[in-house]
This record gives C-alpha cells, structure tokens and sequence, in this order.
C-alpha cells in the first residue's frame, strides 16, 4: 500500500506524492472554475488564482517545515531546500491566502467573495494530498496500533524505526526501536476521508442564501478542528500547553473560523458581492445560420 515511487518515464521517476500533489491542483482549480461561473464571474481567475496557490502554496509550505526543523537545513541546505518531502501545509495555506488576497484586492474582487468560491476546492485538495502522504510514506502516518487497518509504512521515505527514535513510543519496543514492518495508524487516509466530509458539506451549502465569508469561516473551524483532532495519534513535538506546532495552527484556524461563523450568522443580511459588468464571463456572440 505505499509507493513512493511509481514508474519510470525514460530517465524520470514519477513519485506518488508529486503525482498526487499535481491531481490536487487540477481538481481545485477545476471545481474552483465551476463555482466561479456560477457566480458570475470570469472563470479565468481560476487559473490565475491556482498558479498562485501552487507558487506560494508549496513555498510556504516548505518555508514552514523548514523553521519547524532548522537541523534539517543547517545539515543540507540546498537539498532540504529542493526535496519533495518535507511541506507543511499550514504554512502554504498562510503564504498562498496572503498571495491571492494582493491579487484579488488589485483586481477589486473582495477575498472573502474568492475564499467562498474556493473553501470546496481546498478542502478536497487537502484530502487528495494526503493521499499522496500516505502512498510515499512521508512519516505523516500515525502512531502504532492493533487495530486491523493498521498500515506497514517499511517501504516509505521515512521509515518507521527513524521517525520514533528517541520518543516514548519507540522506549515501549524491545530495544527502543519501532520495527519498521509495524502496523500504524493511516493517519492520511483518516484525513483524506474526514476532508472528503467537509467537502460535502461545503459543497452542499455553497447555493444557501449567506453573507460572504461565511463558508470559508466554516472550511476553517472544520478543517481546524480535524487537524486538532488527528494530531494526538500521531508523533510531533509539543510546544505549549502539550500541544504541537500543527495544533496550535489549527486552533488559531478553530477560533477565527468560529468568530467568523458566529459573526456571519447573526448578520446575514450583509451585502453580498456581485460581479460588475467587466468581470463576469465573456459570452461568445452567437453566429447567424445562412439559409
């Protein structure tokens, strides 16, 4: 069930996660064009607006993980800079919404208009992602378990016996080390099917009569609350109040996502934008027949 690496292609190595990062982008953008027609507005933005998520998206994330783990740089500079591995996605989430914000600003859309039409696609896009985790074996996996749908993660790019060394867990095993063949809990599968969820209802939703911003405060409480949630089974340092660094992200995620929620509710008749004249899609005219 892991393969970091799926075929050849002459000289290139197709690897899972890259594979499965790109179907992410293309389902995002293709459903974030979908949601911009129906909202009337031009849904080349769609295009635009994904370069930009993809650009500062992987950038933020790798800036991230990187000050998370300053051994890693100080140890290869330029290769932990250029590695496939090693995103944080919180951090890309931060980057790419500060990148889209200037543009959609310069542009005289309102973000939170945006941030709506783009909740559905960046909660499946997540979920595509973390498929890509757990077929590489990135080390997102979590703790040991004996549950049947325990995952052996020998075969990733991080094996197991490396990720625990030196924790708890791994002083549980005879020792101290986590064999490499032990079953672990698919942490990335939960994630890519409890985003799934949240998909759903963001998608179902999406055609309520709502102020802007409410739908994108609710990607964020949800999608931080499932974050919180699927932290404790797995292994990250803590760094206040015993919780990680994701966590502590996610919660600040949970709050501004529920201040939103709360807020939006109790003003629903806020105005909603609509799409001047200029920015709404261009519509071919229409040839005549010759009879």
């Amino acid at each position: 069930m892991v393969y970091p690496e799926l075929f050849n292609i002459g000289p290139f190595t197709v690897h899972s996660y890259g594979l499965m990062l790109g179907i992410a982008f293309i389902v995002a953008s293709w459903i974030l064009t979908r949601e911009l027609r129906r909202k009337n507005l031009d849904p080349n933005f769609s295009t635009e607006i994904t370069l930009l998520a993809i650009i500062f998206g992987i950038a933020g994330s790798k800036i991230a993980h990187l000050i998370a783990n300053p051994s890693e740089f100080a140890a290869d500079p330029v290769g932990s800079l250029f590695s496939p591995g090693g995103l944080t996605f919180h951090g890309g989430l931060i980057l790419a919404t500060i990148a889209i914000y200037i543009f959609v600003k310069r542009k005289g859309i309102p973000f939170l208009f945006i941030a709506d039409s783009a909740a559905p696609s960046l909660a499946i896009a997540y979920g595509i992602g973390r498929i890509g985790c757990h077929l590489s074996g990135d080390g997102d996996y979590g703790l040991p378990t004996n549950l049947p749908w325990g995952v052996n993660y020998e075969n990733g790019i991080v094996q197991p016996s490396l990720m625990f060394a030196g924790s708890d867990i791994a002083r549980a095993f005879p020792n101290g080390i986590v064999p490499d063949n032990t079953p672990l809990h698919p942490t990335p599968i939960y994630e890519f099917l409890l985003m799934g969820i949240i998909f759903l209802i963001l998608w179902k939703l999406r055609t309520k009569a709502m102020p802007d911003g409410f739908l994108f405060s609710l990607y964020l409480l949800l999608a931080g609350f499932e974050r919180l949630m699927i932290e404790f089974i797995r292994l990250n340092p803590k760094l206040l109040f015993g919780l990680s660094e994701a966590q502590l992200v996610a919660t600040g995620l949970i709050i501004a996502g529920g201040y939103g929620v709360f807020y939006f509710s109790k003003n629903k008749d806020l105005p909603k934008y609509s799409p001047p004249q200029h920015l709404q899609p261009k519509v071919e005219p229409k040839k005549s027949k010759n009879k």
